[in-house]
């Protein structure tokens, strides 16, 4: 098959997706090295307040010595350990509310805003995911007695029963449906007015990547779809989802939604999303450059949608093309 995209990591290019660190996770479960980590004096920690702490004072600094964190209520001994940039380790911890001197952002908006740098975003993300899922799983779900941290962050073990407990990643599939020259975009209440983006839907227990698109699909518009092809991934820390983004093709064009979940689904020309990208449609818009809809939509204007398979469903049949 002739590839009609260049061999480039389009993922690294959506908002959180370029995480720079040096995780070590082969040796997060050395004693010695964990010690070592926390001693580095050239530490520096994310902290958080519900969303990120920020000195705006000082050019939107994220970045805390462990002297700073402390002094903001950060308990280092139990900070999660990121990984490793080119100055030395990086933690993640929350913090109390702080003073005047410091604001908590959040952290969408300083992702649209593009205050923080690509490079750090995607530690961003992964810091938030990790210390709030420690915020909520204090407690053993095996035994429901308290758990402490391990793998210097990346783990929680229960002391009582020996169980291990790891930070959860959801999996989202978010896809563009494409018929020719218009694809189907749908609308949430909660939207800016004219905004329309991808369809978007949680995987569910032994699923596919390309069933839950198609079902997400069908439930969402009442539009069947055949081929699916994968395009990019995005770290999602709101919580901690993995947005994986696919372009399926239509074939049926009727919207009759089944789930009622969105106020709004239609398709629209191709000629109409290089404007909403831009933001000089005269009545509709697109998501900003921060989320993986808006680089899903800007290669299908740009370059149309990838088909990479030759699947074809027929009722509960899969035939491939290497089997037909």
């Amino acid at each position: 098959m002739t590839l009609r995209y260049p061999l480039s990591d389009h993922s690294a290019a959506t908002g959180f997706g370029g995480n720079i660190l040096d995780r070590m996770s082969e040796r997060r479960d050395e004693s010695a090295f964990a010690d070592s980590v926390r001693a580095d004096r050239h530490g520096r920690a994310l902290l958080y307040s519900g969303d990120l702490l920020v000195a705006d004072q000082e050019g939107a600094r994220i970045l805390f010595t462990r002297s700073e964190a402390e002094a903001l209520g950060a308990d280092w001994v139990n900070a999660v350990f990121l990984g490793f940039d080119a100055d030395g380790p990086i933690f993640a911890a929350p913090v109390p509310e702080p003073g005047d001197s410091f604001t908590v952002h959040n952290l969408r908006q300083l992702a649209i805003d593009a205050r923080i740098s690509p490079e750090l975003l995607g530690a961003v993300a992964q810091g938030r995911s990790v210390t709030g899922w420690h915020a909520t799983h204090g407690f053993c779900a095996n035994c429901g007695q308290p758990t402490i941290m391990g793998a210097i962050g990346m783990r929680r073990d229960c002391p009582s029963c020996g169980a291990s407990h790891f930070p959860r990643t959801d999996p989202v599939v978010i896809m563009l449906a494409v018929d020719g020259e218009r694809c189907l975009l749908g609308r949430q209440r909660r939207f800016v007015e004219g905004t329309y983006s991808c369809l978007a839907g949680f995987m569910e227990h032994g699923e596919t990547i390309e069933a839950a698109v198609r079902r997400e699909i069908w439930e969402e518009a009442g539009v069947r779809t055949n081929r699916v092809s994968y395009y990019a991934s995005q770290p999602w820390p709101f919580p901690s989802s993995l947005m994986i983004g696919c372009f399926a093709e239509a074939i049926s064009t009727e919207i009759e939604p089944r789930d009622r979940e969105l106020e709004d689904v239609r398709w629209f020309d191709r000629a109409d999303i290089g404007p909403m990208l831009d933001r000089t449609h005269s009545v509709y818009a697109a998501p900003p450059a921060v989320a993986i809809a808006h680089h899903l939509l800007r290669a299908y204007y740009e370059r149309g949608a990838p088909v990479a398979n030759d699947a074809v469903i027929d009722g509960a049949a899969i035939i491939t093309g290497a089997m037909a």
